[in-house]
C-alpha cells in the first residue's frame, strides 16, 4: 500500500443543494493523486455525474479515481473530493471542522439560502480550513475565529456614508485604517 506524504490532501470541495444543482465549487489542481479536472467542461461532467452519486446515502466513496466524502445538512450536500489513496479520516475530521464553522457563523441555521446570503462568510471559511489544497485548520472555533476577525479589519464604508463625508475626512479615514492594518 502507497501512503501519500503530500500536504495536498484535498482535490475539490463542492457543495450541491437538495436538487442536486451546485451551490459552490472550488478545485484545486495542485493535488499529487486522483484525477484532475481542468476544464469547466470537465467540472461540469464530473459534478453532473457525482450528483447522481450523492443521492445513493453513502459517505465515504471510491468515484473516478478520488475518494469522496459526503456530509448532508438539511438541504444541501457537501463534497470533499481527495485523491484515493488519502486518508478518509483526516478528509472527514476537514469537511466537519468546515460544516462545524459555517453552522457557527451562521448562526445554526446552514441551509442553501443562508448558505447563498453569506456566500462571503462560507467562502472565506473554506479559504481558512483549506488553502490550494493544503488542509490548514480543522477546529472550527479557530476557523471562526479567523473569519470573524476577518470581517472585522474590512473597510465599512457604503454609499450613504461617502455621501456625507468629504473627501478630506474619507481619505484620512482610509489612511488610519491602512496604518492600523500595517502594525
Amino acid at each position: 500500500m502507497m501512503t501519500n506524504l503530500s500536504l495536498y490532501t484535498v482535490n475539490a470541495v463542492i457543495i450541491f443543494d437538495n436538487e442536486g444543482k451546485r451551490l459552490i465549487s472550488k478545485y484545486y489542481n495542485r493535488q499529487q493523486g486522483g484525477r484532475r479536472y481542468i476544464t469547466t467542461k470537465e467540472k461540469r461532467a464530473f459534478e453532473g455525474s457525482l450528483q447522481d452519486k450523492v443521492k445513493s446515502g453513502e459517505e465515504i466513496m471510491l468515484f473516478d479515481g478520488n475518494l469522496i466524502i459526503f456530509s448532508s445538512v438539511s438541504d444541501v450536500t457537501f463534497c470533499l473530493v481527495g485523491s484515493q489513496d488519502e486518508n478518509e479520516l483526516l478528509l472527514m475530521s476537514i469537511l466537519n471542522g468546515f460544516i462545524d464553522s459555517l453552522n457557527m457563523l451562521l448562526r445554526q441555521n446552514v441551509d442553501k439560502r443562508s448558505i447563498l446570503d453569506g456566500l462571503d462568510l462560507v467562502l472565506l471559511a473554506l479559504d481558512e480550513t483549506i488553502d490550494d489544497g493544503i488542509a490548514l485548520e480543522t477546529d472550527p472555533e479557530i476557523i471562526t475565529s479567523r473569519v470573524s476577525r476577518r470581517g472585522e479589519d474590512s473597510v465599512d464604508m457604503n454609499l450613504a456614508t461617502l455621501n456625507e463625508k468629504t473627501l478630506l475626512e474619507a481619505y484620512k479615514q482610509a489612511k488610519e485604517r491602512f496604518n492600523l492594518s500595517l502594525r
